[in-house]
């Protein structure tokens, strides 16, 4: 029982650090690929592997991987979009969704934990992209309103209507992840219990 636990742990840290690379490499994509930015808009891939993490890992353990994410960004490693890190970032007013990935990780586990079916894969990554949204955009507008430089004319429609343009991208992410998702988690599954069967 003991060295099951060791093994589970071991599993688990490798597990929260690979998605909190992945979510790095997710946030300066563009940095490699200088073609995936839109009309200056760079097209990253940080909710889609959060909420792959949510989809693979469970509630707990992918929004413990996107906590460790934030954390190791704000102690100053360059993790964040633009290889940006340090405590300063929580003044940036896309701070707020970096905070949503937390939520966003562990909601769209627990909609895959209290289902299970194939069909709540794509709900969950549905529902977590509308929380990242939402969380988002509301703390963007009120960190432009309150302390930082708004735009002149800045209003609520304006920040939403910035984020119409990476929507189309991460709702087709968004599907894909919960299509891939269960079939990453039957093949552990399978690969699991034949490891188990051979060990005994």
């Amino acid at each position: 029982m003991t060295a099951q636990r060791r093994g589970l742990k071991t599993i688990d840290i490798t597990l929260v650090g690979m998605f909190v690379a992945l979510m790095a490499i997710g946030a300066n994509i563009t940095t490699m690929f200088p073609f995936m930015v839109v009309g200056g808009v760079p097209i990253t891939l940080q909710t889609f592997f959060c909420i792959l993490a949510g989809a693979l890992l469970g509630s707990r353990l992918g929004a413990i991987s996107m906590s460790v994410y934030v954390l190791v960004g704000l102690v100053g490693a360059p993790v964040f979009a633009q290889f940006k890190g340090g405590f300063a970032t929580v003044i940036s007013p896309t701070f707020g969704f970096l905070l949503s990935y937390i939520l966003v990780a562990y909601l769209t586990g627990l909609i895959i934990e209290k289902n299970g079916g194939k069909a709540s894969y794509i709900v969950a990554t549905l529902v977590g992209t509308a929380v990242n949204y939402i969380v988002g955009t509301n703390l963007m507008f009120m960190a432009y309103k309150m302390w930082a430089d708004a735009p002149e004319g800045f209003t609520y429609s304006m920040a939403w209507a910035w984020m119409m343009v990476p929507l189309p991208k991460d709702i087709i992410l968004a599907i894909c992840a919960g299509m891939l998702a269960p079939r990453i988690n039957f093949a552990r599954k399978k690969s699991i219990s034949q490891r188990t069967k051979h060990a005994s």
